[in-house]
């Protein structure tokens, strides 16, 4: 069989970058092809009926590629060429990455072994109704487990009721609390699990026939664990043992050398990391604490970690636990080093910059024949460019000034909105080194909120009229 023989559509402006990528890409992957530049000057303005009655497809052809931008009724496009027809991505620079030159993530990834335990702080301060909004907020992020946070010094006496609704609604449940009052009240209305057994409370838990978490009484006395645990495997009441994390500034090394003696001391053990005390207490996004404390996890073996999302740095910690635990648990097992494997968590910078460089800019900026506006941020500037117009500068107010002393009148209210909406996201791509692509949504990993495009927008009601 002779190579594949890919027929790739696009518009006049994009001829040039593309040809650029393609005289590289199809040596390194080991494809012909060809490049049918159709007369329209921005390629997502295309549909599919459109391309149909103007694409020219040469009789060696096996495919044919349109640009991610363009929507509609691929049969009337299918019907036309009669090849295989296949979208492409939305930026031709991703075309590399799109035939696997990247890195792509194994289909077998995604399994994971410990389990997330989402702590509803202060419960007995909510109403019910806004315990279980949380809890099936938590549970949607990822939580295995909903614990009923408790507030010491006092015995809820709604958290029999709490426990209840949760159970009623699916959910397993745990109990966070050292009150015995509190908590066999909590176990009788279906809660599987108690957070935490010391010497305070041990003794109660002969008689509440589920599973408890044995922490020390100070965390810096391993001694008093040991003392509980004897106890609890004496009364074959099962459990799981939090040695206690401990906020930076308070211990935070030592807790951790603290976990690794603990599983030594007890190989075969369940134990549980309580990681709250470093996602809430630091002043720092939680996402890259949260994966570094689940590598820990994996590779001691604690299958269950405790979390919250209180302060608002921390407050998808319970979503980032979900996809760090993937992240961890393939690392760990496959020995490959977590890279290039969940773009989800990679959130305030990109994994790399893609760029047309100044000499694409130009021309690009040569080709431009309409009064459009063209936004590009790269190498530390944004680009402006239209008919008769290529500017560049860092800051978007120079551009606008730039632009109105040249054309001064020509934008209108509609146009001015949109062109600082749109500088406004090329800026902050620029200062944390993400992609800008003109009318699409930043890339902030899982936390992206998908945006219409505008151009989309506009067309759709052109067309709209059209009909």
């Amino acid at each position: 069989m002779g190579k594949e023989h890919i027929h790739f559509v696009t518009g006049r402006l994009a001829e040039h970058a593309l040809r650029d990528v393609l005289a590289e890409l199809s040596s390194q992957v080991g494809f012909n092809y060809s490049v049918d530049v159709l007369p329209i000057t921005v390629a997502a303005l295309m549909t599919p009926e459109w391309i149909a009655r103007r694409i020219a497809v040469p009789s060696e052809a096996t495919k044919v590629m349109v640009p991610g931008y363009c929507r509609g009724n691929v049969e009337a496009l299918q019907n036309a060429v009669n090849v295989p027809v296949e979208w492409g991505p939305r930026d031709l620079r991703q075309l590399p990455e799109y035939f696997g030159r990247g890195q792509r993530r194994p289909e077998s990834y995604g399994a994971y072994s410990i389990e997330i335990i989402a702590e509803i702080n202060h419960a007995p301060r909510q109403s019910l109704k806004d315990i279980l909004n949380a809890a099936s907020r938590l549970a949607a992020d990822g939580a295995d487990v909903i614990d009923v946070g408790c507030d010491p010094g006092q015995t809820w006496a709604g958290v029999a009721e709490c426990v209840r609704a949760l159970r009623s609604e699916g959910y397993r449940v745990s109990i966070d609390s050292l009150n015995p009052r509190e908590i066999e009240a909590a176990v009788q209305a279906g809660a599987e699990l108690v957070l935490s057994v010391n010497s305070t409370n041990r003794e109660y838990a002969r008689g509440w026939g589920c599973e408890v978490v044995a922490i020390p009484d100070e965390p810096s006395r391993l001694e008093t664990l040991d003392e509980t645990i004897a106890i609890l495997q004496e009364a074959n009441i099962p459990f799981r043992i939090d040695p206690i994390l401990e906020p930076i500034g308070f211990g935070f090394a030592a807790s951790l050398e603290r976990y690794h003696q603990v599983r030594r001391r007890y190989p075969d053990a369940n134990m549980l990391m309580g990681i709250g005390n470093l996602t809430e207490l630091t002043d720092v996004d939680s996402a890259g604490v949260n994966v570094l404390l689940l590598a820990i996890c994996q590779e001691l073996q604690i299958k269950s970690v405790l979390t919250t999302q209180v302060i608002n740095w921390a407050r998808s910690s319970v979503r980032e636990c979900d996809l760090a635990r993937r992240l961890v648990y393939y690392s760990v097992t496959q020995r490959v080093p977590p890279k290039h494997l969940e773009p989800g968590l990679v959130m305030l910078r990109d994994t790399h910059l893609l760029s047309f460089g100044r000499e694409g800019l130009a021309a690009l900026a040569e080709q431009i024949k309409d009064n459009n506006f063209r936004i590009f941020a790269e190498d530390g500037k944004l680009h402006l460019i239209c008919r008769g117009f290529h500017q560049e500068h860092s800051d978007p107010f120079v551009l606008f000034h730039e632009y109105l002393d040249r054309f001064p009148g020509s934008l209108d209210v509609s146009h001015a909105f949109y062109l600082g909406y749109e500088m406004a996201k090329a800026v902050t791509a620029l200062t944390l080194g993400k992609n800008y692509r003109q009318d699409e949504t930043l890339d902030w990993g899982f936390l992206t909120v998908p945006e219409e495009s505008h151009r989309e927008r506009t067309s759709a009601a052109r067309r709209k009229r059209e009909d």
